[in-house]
């Protein structure tokens, strides 16, 4: 991808003012022994991954959250953490904690290992679980090679296709090498580290909310690091500081007490999914702007953020060639700004049949899904209190059950509506002392230019820690962008498990701060 030269100065200038904030000397371990430990440690990391892939994770499977619980506690017992559950009403998260002498921090980290569910037959290779080797074609697609590439005939485009490859046991298969290596070279950290470990955050993240509350004098930490999610498109290093929360609201609106047939009641029973498409049809402008009124209250975007958002170098034009449409929604003026305000997607829509099942009927019920994403000036009870008001205003009777037949007959426009709270959205200033020193790290363990985000599109259950134990957080990103995370044919670029090893080396090494 063709970068902006531009942004690429930006991103420099604004990466050297983070070093000028700090004179730690970070780094123990010299350029050539990083290079050396990152060469030869990296087929472990690899075969690290291969192993931990094969433990099948899907988190509504129970015996896959088992066998996961199982694997976590093996490979970290096994490395001298000292090993504790978490024990919440649902599923307990794992604690792992290292315990140097006369520690200097503490550094709380998290990862998790369950992946999304799989459908096989979607996938190009007979077993998602069972990890393979493959290099692009000239025709834009890829052909399994042996696993033997890795180390003979080494390729930085080489993928390992496999579930959770990318999201997120990539990462963790970088933090257990990593350490290994430091293990040999007797430069383990120098700062207490308490390992996270999460077995459900594909489904939400429903304990951990729990956890730290029943547990906060445990998770005690100067600040949190997050080993999840991919670098900036660029595939330049990156670091990124918040990340946005999420909530969800579910709509359903009513028709005929049963389908009705189309031609004998077309044109006399009300339609629900024409209802409810007009419903959310008057939540946004065809622009995607948000019309409820006070959606994007509080969301004010200062000079000088708006500068730190334009250093990213983002190539607007290659994003839309990519994701493959013309005009952008106007929420903002470029996608970094988009993301600072919350949003109100539909993430799915059903009404009665269609295809080869379709009918010719007047749907019972329509229903949407919908996911509100959050950013730390705005409160979710009160976005969804806004939808709320906003149906009334559309003369809809809201409900949090179906209708009574006294209802359907009082009121024409009927909506159940329901909704959920998983996480606040958590952003880290760039001048936080531990923002400084992951800067500091980076810069020196790479020659490219850093890319410092100020919060990802996306949404991690951190929230909780930041708020809880109020400390700072940070997202170290280590794997590709196009990585195909949830999707069939996830995958982890091989330079992108190499860089990810350097970078977590680097980190486990240095200095605290």
């Amino acid at each position: 991808m063709r970068l902006r030269i531009d942004r690429l100065k930006r991103a420099a200038i604004v990466a050297a003012f983070l070093l000028s904030l700090s004179s730690v000397e970070a780094q123990r371990l010299s350029s050539s022994e990083l290079d050396r430990l990152t060469e030869a440690y990296f087929l472990h990391s690899a075969e690290l991954l291969k192993e931990m892939i094969a433990v099948k994770n899907d988190a509504a499977i129970a015996d896959h959250v088992t066998a996961n619980i199982a694997y976590a506690q093996k490979v970290f017992s096994s490395r001298n953490f000292n090993i504790e559950m978490l024990e919440t009403s649902g599923i307990p998260l794992m604690l792992a904690t290292y315990e140097p002498k006369r520690p200097k921090r503490t550094l709380l980290t998290y990862v998790h290992v369950d992946g999304q569910a799989v459908d096989p037959s979607k996938w190009n290779q007979p077993d998602p679980y069972a990890v393979v080797l493959k290099q692009p074609t000239a025709d834009g697609g890829f052909e399994q090679v042996p696993w033997s590439n890795l180390k003979e005939a080494y390729d930085p485009e080489l993928r390992l296709f496999g579930r959770s490859t990318s999201d997120d046991k990539g990462p963790l298969a970088m933090f257990l090498a990593a350490w290994d290596a430091l293990a040999e070279t007797k430069k383990l950290p120098d700062y207490r580290i308490k390992m996270v470990i999460d077995f459900e955050e594909e489904q939400g993240s429903p304990s951990l909310p729990e956890a730290v509350t029943l547990h906060r004098d445990k998770l005690t930490a100067d600040a949190m690091l997050i080993f999840d999610g991919p670098r900036h498109v660029s595939n330049l290093p990156t670091l990124t500081f918040g990340a946005r929360g999420i909530s969800t609201v579910t709509l359903e609106s009513f028709g005929p007490k049963l389908a009705q047939h189309s031609g004998h009641y077309g044109n006399y029973a009300p339609n629900p999914a024409l209802m409810l498409a007009q419903a959310l049809a008057s939540m946004k402008d065809e622009r995607g702007r948000v019309l409820i009124k006070g959606f994007y209250d509080n969301v004010n975007i200062s000079a000088a953020e708006k500068a730190i958002l334009d250093a990213v170098p983002d190539d607007e034009q290659a994003t839309k060639e990519r994701l493959g449409f013309a005009t952008a929604d106007a929420v903002g003026r470029t996608y970094q700004e988009s993301i600072q305000y919350p949003s109100l997607n539909i993430r799915g829509l059903r009404s009665a049949w269609v295809g080869d099942e379709v009918r010719t009927i007047v749907p019972a019920t329509a229903l949407a899904e919908i996911d509100i994403r959050l950013v730390p000036e705005v409160n979710p009870e009160r976005l969804i209190n806004l939808v709320r008001a906003h149906l009334e205003s559309q003369g809809f009777l809201v409900l949090d059950r179906e209708p009574t037949q006294e209802e359907r007959m009082a009121h024409s426009k009927i909506m159940r509506m329901q909704s959920s709270i998983s996480y606040q959205a958590f952003r880290t200033p760039f001048d936080a002392e531990v923002s400084v020193w992951l800067s500091n790290i980076m810069k020196k363990t790479f020659s490219d230019p850093l890319v410092s985000v100020r919060m990802s599109g996306g949404s991690i259950p951190i929230s909780p820690f930041v708020d809880g134990l109020g400390i700072d957080a940070v997202t170290i990103p280590t794997v590709n962008a196009d990585n195909n995370q949830h999707s069939p044919n996830e995958n982890l670029r091989a330079q992108n498990l190499k860089d990810g090893l350097r970078t977590l080396i680097a980190v486990l090494s240095a200095e605290s701060y």
